[in-house]
């Protein structure tokens, strides 16, 4: 058991949309640009890496941490999305460390335990 979040550098939100959502995503995306310090990626409208369905990532510090999930656990406007930390661990990131807004997505984490090990 990890005793502190000392290991945790960032966190990422993805967030999943489709072509009936995608405007939705896109107004969640510019309220988080305009209210927080992230870094916004960009749109995949492909599923990508381990990611199901088309999305964009939302990096930011651990220090925003409380005031950006409130904000998406109220704002995300019935988009679901996926909170994990960077540890340096992507499958454990991206599973047991990870918590979701909405709808949990099954993820392809065996492309991550191949990235892992290559």
């Amino acid at each position: 058991m990890k005793e502190d979040t000392i290991g945790i550098i960032g966190f990422h939100a993805h967030v999943y949309f489709d072509t009936a959502s995608r405007d939705v995503a896109a107004r969640v995306r510019e309220e988080l640009g305009a209210r927080f310090d992230v870094r916004l990626g960009r749109w995949h409208d492909q599923p990508i890496g381990p990611h199901p369905k088309a999305m964009y990532q939302v990096a930011f510090l651990p220090n925003q941490f409380g005031k950006i999930v409130p904000w998406l656990m109220l704002n995300r406007e019935g988009l679901d999305i996926l909170v994990h930390p960077e540890t340096g661990d992507d499958v454990a990131d991206h599973t047991e460390h990870s918590l979701w807004l909405g709808e949990k997505l099954e993820l392809n984490i065996e492309i991550l335990r191949q990235v892992r090990t290559t």
